[in-house]
């Protein structure tokens, strides 16, 4: 039975994890940062060595193709990081899917599906999250473009621009669904379900949904000294306010796959003698149930403007992404299944709780995920690990899929 190249998978996630590689020992790759476009590169000329063809789309997609014709079987994730993020989410998806297409390129199987290995740009979200398979897949509307930014207001036409690419372009990257036979992702858990239950391999059944909002609360400036206390129209009185009753929002009208995090809190104008004139928080719901979602979204955003009206501040919320939950493919799912039958490795049928390029591609084509236990359940941290023989028993599992999946 084939089986990939341990060894090589080894070294290319090495390689891959000292780009951008932190002094805590992670890594910081953020999409189109100076990092970023080293491991692309770096990716690109992996590619080309093995021989295969490489080429990188209108979106900052990187594609790399092994043999020819349509529709074609994809297996990928994203290369860039969250900041001081960990060396396996996502890399592990991207090379140990380069690793199955040089196996199969090496051994000279013909397949009746060409296999294309797909880098998507921004999974991560540093300019709001899944701008590559938004654009891979037809859904990144032209005149959202300019108004994606990041965290410090930079836009993702300038960030692109500066390295010579047109971000109003990126709907070009589009690609018909007709020509899409089956994608298929690996990935760390990012949990620790496998992890506490020892098993190696878990099917995913459904990918959870995701609507992220940026919430702003707006008071007024005011000397820290001289004004009272009962006076104030403290901004970020109602964030703080919001970040405690959304958590029991969660807890009592949510299910116990539904989560609520402020990830992001900004001060203005943040001086410590000065009272908060206004406070930013991001305020991001996941949920498995998309009639869950939407009510768990509709009361927050009530919850909110009651708090604003409370504490006498103005309250604006903004759509920063919004995904509802994505059932996977049963077709994608049962040979996933079979493959780790096959090797004999036990399987769990599990949802994902984090957003993946793989509920983007899911919905326009079937797709699939392959987990593997992290340890201690870590992840978005330089702790992010995943044992050796885990990688391997997921990459072997991958390789198992692409070949049933590519022949029929």
């Amino acid at each position: 039975m084939l089986r990939v190249n341990v060894a090589r998978l080894k070294r290319d996630l090495g390689e891959l994890g000292a780009i951008g590689g932190t002094a805590q020992g992670g890594v910081s790759r953020p999409s189109f940062s100076d990092a970023d476009m080293q491991a692309r590169r770096w990716l690109v000329e992996r590619i080309t060595a093995a021989g295969m063809e490489a080429h990188v789309d209108a979106a900052g997609n990187i594609v790399g193709r092994w043999q020819s014709g349509s529709p074609a079987v994809l297996v990928g994730s994203h290369i860039d990081s969250v900041p001081d993020g960990g060396k396996f989410d996502g890399a592990l998806g991207v090379l140990a899917g380069l690793e199955c297409l040089r196996r199969i390129k090496e051994e000279g199987i013909r397949l009746r599906h060409p296999l294309e290995l797909v880098a998507f740009t921004d999974e991560e979200g540093a300019f709001g999250g899944f701008f590559g398979s938004y654009a891979f897949t037809g859904v990144l509307r032209g005149e959202e473009i300019p108004k994606a930014k990041d965290s410090k207001g930079l836009r993702i036409v300038d960030a692109m621009a500066r390295h010579g690419m047109d971000a109003m372009q990126a709907p070009k990257a589009s690609r018909n669904p007709k020509d899409i036979r089956a994608y298929v992702e690996l990935h760390i858990e990012q949990g620790p379900v496998l992890e506490a239950r020892q098993i190696p391999i878990g099917v995913v059944d459904a990918i959870v949904g995701i609507h992220r909002y940026g919430i702003t609360f707006r008071g007024r400036a005011d000397h820290a000294g001289p004004t009272p206390m009962p006076d104030r129209k403290d901004a970020l009185l109602g964030a703080s306010d919001l970040v405690l009753k959304g958590r029991e929002l969660a807890l009592k009208a949510g299910s116990p796959a539904s989560r609520i995090t402020v990830g992001v809190v900004q001060l203005t104008p943040g001086v410590a003698n000065i009272v908060p004139a206004a406070a930013y928080l991001t305020y991001e719901i996941r949920e498995q149930s998309a009639e869950l979602l939407r009510l768990l979204a509709q009361r927050s955003q009530a919850l909110a403007a009651d708090i604003g009206r409370t504490w006498g501040l103005e309250v604006s919320v903004e759509t920063i992404l919004q995904i509802d939950p994505v059932p996977l493919a049963e077709e994608v799912k049962a040979a996933i299944a079979a493959a780790a039958q096959e090797l004999g490795l036990q399987q769990l049928r599990m949802p994902a709780m984090a957003g993946h390029d793989a509920q983007v591609v899911g919905r326009v084509a079937p797709a699939g995920m392959i987990f593997v236990p992290s340890q201690d359940g870590r992840s978005h941290s330089p702790l992010e690990f995943t044992a050796d023989e885990d990688v391997e028993r997921g990459a072997n599992v991958l390789l198992l899929t692409l070949l049933k999946l590519a022949a029929e």
